[in-house]
């Protein structure tokens, strides 16, 4: 019986993998866009993803809408 909470190794590298997906996708969308700091954006949202890639998208949508 497995424990509640534990990750097995699989489970581990399936997440590994999004984030680094999520991570490199923000890293590439900030630099065509001339967004600052686009590899600490991408640091970001690798580590904490579920704050990091919400928080990144306000940052755009906001941006974007100054510029307008």
């Amino acid at each position: 019986m497995q424990r509640v909470g534990s990750v097995s190794n699989e489970q581990f590298a399936i997440i590994f993998v999004v984030d680094a997906i999520c991570g490199t996708a923000v890293f590439f969308h900030a630099e065509r866009h001339g967004i600052r700091h686009p590899s600490a954006w991408a640091s970001f949202v690798f580590l904490f993803l579920i704050l990091g890639l919400p928080t990144y998208l306000v940052h755009t949508r906001r941006r974007r809408n100054r510029t307008r």
